[in-house]
């Protein structure tokens, strides 16, 4: 063990957590406190670990036990949160998340960190013991827009069809409503079911999207986006405001919307409402390769790269193996998974 000054201990304390982990570039939702309160509210086992230096928090991270069926583990997105710099603080960090795994009987610990996909991060996982996950834990690939630009640029980088999409939105009089009204959820799951059959994914359950939007939407973290035109729905669009980033988490359209499309209004309006929040970054989150035609992904990424994104690859999930002999049984079912989903 590494003697140090770092004292890990459990986070108690909701506005604490959040001052530091928005204070860091790396922030983002995933790693905030009310999105682990969704976890509980789903009766999820939920970590929440600080490290201090004296009274000082230095790094953060929060977890979620997961007891799959193919391997009990500890599941980190987005982060740890911390100063990747300074050597001793990211040894005692790992140190806490290994604890944190054996103490909760796992049999790994999955982490997709907030960092840039590179030789160094790459480096850094493996000197850290970890091997690469058979299967991705978030979104390893996003596409992200400057919003410290004027919009006049922002809608200069976007592909004319789009610029065109907006116009004709505007001059159908399309409107943009907003809401934080949990009860609003349950349209939204029901328009989530048609794009699911156009679009051949998996729903989400109405419980498991309401228990998201009543965790965050009271701090005003989510807010429900929907376009209409003449009473009538086209698209709505679950946005999650946090730190320094506004995050398409979750986007529908009706059979109406992919006729008259509303979708480039919603995200102009939630970009401009970002702005207001002195927001500095708009992230679409996941895309795909732009030569994978075949990936059930691939139209809603042509779709997302149209508003000019700067391209951002993040460090795939990567496992800290605890238990060998049953990680076996976990690589073996998951990466048959990765094939058949083709993901």
């Amino acid at each position: 063990m590494i003697k140090t000054k770092f004292t890990p201990q459990t986070a108690q304390e909701r506005t604490a957590w959040d001052k530091f982990v928005t204070s860091h570039p790396e922030a983002n939702f995933l790693q905030s406190w009310d999105f682990y309160e969704f976890h509980r509210m789903r009766g999820n086992q939920v970590v929440r670990r600080i490290i201090l230096d004296g009274d000082k928090i230095v790094a953060a991270f929060a977890g979620v036990v997961e007891n799959a069926r193919r391997g009990r583990h500890l599941a980190i997105a987005g982060g740890p949160i911390l100063d990747w710099q300074n050597q001793a603080l990211v040894e005692v960090v790992f140190q806490d998340i290994k604890a944190q795994g054996a103490q909760h009987c796992c049999t790994f610990v999955r982490v997709r960190p907030q960092l840039e996909l590179s030789d160094l991060s790459k480096q850094l996982f493996k000197n850290l013991g970890f091997k690469k996950a058979p299967i991705y834990l978030s979104v390893e690939h996003a596409g992200i827009l400057d919003l410290t630009k004027p919009e006049a640029e922002l809608l200069a980088g976007m592909r004319q069809r789009l610029r065109r999409a907006l116009r004709k939105a505007t001059k159908n009089q399309i409107t943009v409503e907003t809401s934080t009204d949990p009860q609003d959820i349950k349209t939204f799951y029901q328009i989530q079911l048609q794009t699911a059959k156009r679009h051949d994914f998996f729903a989400f359950s109405e419980d498991f999207l309401t228990k998201q939007f009543q965790a965050l939407a009271p701090h005003g973290e989510a807010v429900l986006y929907t376009a209409k035109y003449e009473g009538q729905i086209l698209a709505q669009n679950f946005m999650i405001f946090y730190g320094n980033e506004a995050s398409y988490h979750y986007g529908v359209s009706s059979e109406l919307g992919t006729k008259l499309s509303g979708a480039p209004l919603l995200h102009l309006q939630a970009m401009r409402d970002a702005r207001q929040r002195g927001i500095k970054r708009y992230n679409f989150w996941g895309i795909v390769e732009e030569n994978d035609t075949k990936h059930r992904f691939y139209g809603v990424s042509v779709f997302k790269r149209g508003f000019g994104v700067q391209e951002l690859k993040y460090l795939p999930a990567h496992d800290l193996i605890l238990k060998p002999l049953l990680y076996q049984k976990t690589k073996l079912i998951e990466t048959l998974r990765r094939y058949l989903r083709h993901v």
